[in-house]
């Protein structure tokens, strides 16, 4: 029988934010744009959740909602830095380990009852070390495949330990909301509702032909994880597909030059994003979204890169290209994709490739030391 775990770092971005901040500890904070901008709230903590403030609202009715709340807009580096000393405390335990997010994490104990023995209490020790040495909760769910251990880590938050044993998986599943089965989204979900469809158990109780027919194949794979099934293998490495940064504007802004002002901070985060994890990216693209909300997005493969002069220069270049309209802009965003590991080349002499390699690893320390407005760039000036 299979025995996976499934652990998930409890309000990850605000528990770093915390750690780095120690006196938000016990107060309602909130990572992600400021309340009197149009942004999102991209974390909450739990003492904002009773107010109704959850992860992707607009942060001006979160504000309304939770006006006592700090707003953090987020160290980004130092989410990375966490969640690679969390994989590091985890790899001695399992024979097997597979990073599925920033901050989450799924563990193959298979076969390991003679050296661990109980699974709850091995769980616990886990929770426990990352607690002692980290600081960051998190919540442990067990089960026997990936998908029932992932609900299973949601079920009892914060600081939970959920063990469904083989053959419990139907009973345990049944009364749940069919929300909380992955794969199950916005859309998805208003079409089992039109058709009387809330809890996994009415899913259950559908046969899989009909399922299939209506939702295709899609839909009789979520038909199968109701009914308890799920992948049990592990994949051995997580890459992150993408690095990306937006900014909504409290008012539309029509000055081009003002958006890459914008763009040009945007750029920074996320090269400094990029050395922080040693990675390079291969696709530039921006995201562009007008007054009347229609959006467009532009891309272009490049070599591998992580300079922000480069980026920024062709970034500008994409926004100039795109920008037709002239009328005002809501929302500007620039993210890289196609990611591959960074390999420093060693040669006998100093290029001037290496001396801004060296110089760019240098602000990063700095800005990890004391926060990103530390130390800048000068503007690239594009074109």
């Amino acid at each position: 029988m299979a025995v996976i775990f499934h652990l998930d770092l409890d309000t990850f971005f605000v528990s770093v934010e915390r750690i780095i901040d120690p006196s938000l500890n016990g107060k309602p904070v909130i990572v992600g744009g400021q309340p009197g901008g149009r942004g999102v709230v991209a974390a909450c903590s739990y003492e904002t959740r009773v107010y109704g403030v959850r992860s992707g609202m607009p942060s001006g009715r979160a504000y309304k909602l939770c006006p006592q709340a700090i707003f953090v807009r987020g160290s980004h580096g130092e989410y990375s830095r966490y969640s690679n000393m969390v994989k590091e405390i985890l790899e001695k335990y399992p024979p097997a380990l597979q990073q599925a997010s920033v901050d989450e994490f799924y563990m193959d104990f298979t076969g390991t009852e003679l050296i661990y023995g109980n699974y709850m209490l091995l769980a616990e020790r886990i929770l426990d070390e990352i607690w002692e040495k980290l600081k960051l909760p998190g919540s442990i769910g067990i089960g026997s495949n990936k998908t029932v251990a992932k609900i299973c880590s949601d079920f009892n938050k914060p600081r939970g330990i959920t063990y469904v044993p083989k053959g419990c998986e139907k009973e345990f599943l049944a009364p749940l909301p069919a929300e909380v089965m992955p794969g199950v989204g916005k859309v998805f979900i208003k079409e089992l509702h039109a058709r009387g469809i809330y809890t996994i158990g009415d899913i259950q109780r559908m046969p899989a032909e009909y399922f299939a027919s209506v939702f295709g194949k899609g839909g009789l794979d979520i038909w199968e994880k109701c009914n308890g099934k799920g992948t049990e293998y592990l994949s051995e490495h997580w890459e992150r597909k993408s690095i990306s940064s937006e900014q909504t504007f409290r008012s539309d802004i029509s000055s081009p030059a003002e958006i890459e002002a914008i763009m040009f901070r945007l750029v920074a985060k996320i090269c400094q994003q990029l050395r922080d994890e040693k990675s390079m990216a291969t696709n530039i693209h921006i995201k562009l979204r007008y007054t009347d909300f229609s959006t467009i997005t532009r891309a272009r493969q490049v070599t591998p890169t992580m300079d922000d002069r480069f980026v920024y220069d062709t970034a500008v270049e994409l926004f100039r290209k795109a920008y037709t309209r002239r009328v005002g802009v809501r929302l500007i965003g620039v993210g890289m994709s196609s990611l591959v590991e960074y390999h420093e080349e060693q040669s006998l002499f100093e290029t001037n490739e290496n001396k801004r390699e060296k110089m760019m690893s240098a602000i990063n320390s700095i800005r990890n030391k004391y926060g990103f407005e530390a130390i800048d760039f000068g503007k690239c000036e594009a074109g």
